[in-house]
């Protein structure tokens, strides 16, 4: 009987209009975000000129498309040297931005969470108020401590402001909050110290929550362009989104490797993405149940 009800109740006309609205929605959310991708991949096959005649189109026309546009980007010319060029700095950047960020997020979300201290929530509460600050207010004292630090036009310059991001401590604290603490005291009974507790033990168990935040961070560091741009003054140290941006001017715009580099650019984040969706997805949905 209890099968039958359970049954009967899956195949109500409420939940099945409501899967074909939930089904029509995701469609048509998935078909928003393919289509510039997809329009901008058929573009970088096609000469710089039926780009701006045509623009961005869905249209696949065998007679107009070329590899001509990425022979080019990987020719070895001037304008291809640039590129890599600008593909390398963004790909230091986002590296060691990536890995400093993630371990440095982690320690701090680790004291947040596995000590019992008085100003234990206060100090997290300091560490949500700081997300509701927008980045264009806090650009300008950056900058002018950057100027006093000497880290114009360097690396480090770019990196050290965002080292430590509150969002990825409130994630990680969030996931750390959801393992046992006993886990420390087994431990501690052992006779572990605290850096072997956190680095041996802990941080083993929150690779869903690196993978999560890693690829999070990646993204927004591989595509930042107002931080790096204030930063950075010589065309050798832009970054790829800097470089592209430095094609397009009144007096001429390099389409053909504009377009194919944009695309290039895309394969790193791809895949990272690919290599560790797995734990992506289970960092983003650890602790939505609890019990």
């Amino acid at each position: 009987m209890e099968n039958t009800k359970v049954r009967n109740l899956s195949h109500s006309p409420r939940r099945i209009i409501g899967s074909i609205f939930g089904t029509g929605f995701f469609a048509a959310l998935c078909a928003i975000i393919v289509f510039p991708v997809l329009a901008g991949l058929l573009a970088s096959f096609r000469p710089g000129t039926e780009l701006i005649r045509r623009g961005l189109a869905i249209d696949f026309n065998p007679k107009t498309m070329t590899l001509a546009n990425y022979a080019y980007l990987f020719g070895g010319n001037a304008d291809s040297k640039k590129y890599f060029m600008w593909y390398r700095n963004s790909l230091v950047i986002t590296i060691v931005s990536v890995v400093v960020t993630l371990l440095i997020c982690y320690f701090v979300a680790y004291g947040l969470t596995m000590y019992d201290y008085k100003l234990k929530n206060f100090l997290f509460t300091l560490v949500l108020a700081t997300m509701m600050v927008p980045f264009e207010i806090l650009m300008l004292p950056m900058y002018k401590e950057i100027i006093k630090l000497g880290l114009i036009d360097t690396y480090t310059g770019v990196i050290i402001t965002g080292v430590v991001n509150a969002s990825t401590v409130f994630f990680f604290r969030q996931y750390l909050s959801g393992l046992p603490k006993e886990l420390l005291s087994a431990a501690r009974i052992d006779g572990a110290n605290e850096y072997y507790i956190s680095v041996k033990i802990i941080l083993p168990l929150a690779k869903p929550a690196f993978a999560s935040m890693g690829i999070l961070s990646a993204m927004g560091t591989w595509n930042a362009i107002l931080w790096p741009l204030l930063v950075l003054k010589g065309a050798e140290k832009f970054t790829l989104p800097i470089g592209l941006n430095t094609l397009l001017t009144p007096y001429g715009n390099n389409y053909d490797v504009l377009i194919a580099g944009s695309m290039f650019g895309i394969l790193p984040i791809f895949i990272i993405f690919l290599l560790f969706q797995k734990y992506i997805i289970d960092g983003m949905t650890a602790g939505a149940v609890k019990g």
